[in-house]
This record gives C-alpha cells, sequence and structure tokens, in this order.
C-alpha cells in the first residue's frame, strides 16, 4: 500500500465515521475519533455482514484490500449508539 492509498484511506474512514456519528447525534471527538470509528465501523459491520450473510454493498480497495463503505457507515453508528448509551449522564 502506497502513502497516498493509505492516505486516501483515512479519509474514506473519516466520512465514514462522520457520518456514524452523525446518525447518532454524538459530538465528541474530532477528526481522529471519526477515523478510528470509522476502522472500528468496518470492522464491527464487516463481522455483521459476515453472520448475517448479507453482501457487501459498496467496498472501495486500497492496496489491493477491501474497504466496506455502507457497513462502516453502519458499523460506526452502532459502535457509536452503544457508546453513548454507556456514556450518557444525565443532566439535572
Amino acid at each position: 500500500m502506497s502513502i497516498i492509498e493509505f492516505v486516501l484511506l483515512l479519509i474514506v474512514a473519516g466520512i465514514c465515521g462522520s457520518l456514524g456519528r452523525a446518525l447518532v447525534g454524538y459530538s465528541r471527538g474530532g477528526c481522529l475519533v471519526s477515523i478510528v470509528l470509522g476502522f472500528i465501523g468496518a470492522m464491527l459491520g464487516r463481522w455483521l455482514s459476515d453472520h448475517l450473510n448479507l453482501p457487501d454493498i459498496f467496498t472501495l480497495n486500497f492496496g489491493g484490500r477491501p474497504f466496506p463503505v455502507v457497513w462502516s457507515i453502519i458499523g460506526a453508528a452502532l459502535f457509536v449508539g452503544i457508546l453513548s448509551f454507556l456514556t450518557h449522564r444525565s443532566r439535572s
């Protein structure tokens, strides 16, 4: 994987993580948090689609490795939803 492919992968992961956060309404963190959420979402979404025998809807290849864009967004939204549920503080 070249440097340009790696940078493009980081950008796509950041966008996927941002979209997942936007779907849930979670606003903590910045760009690095979005990138990490995009990668966690890709792993969670890929695992979920494999266990439910669902097809990859939209996949981009970076350095010969597939990155599931739609499943990354869905996985990031699920992960952020669980995370925000566990860290939710009631306001007085």
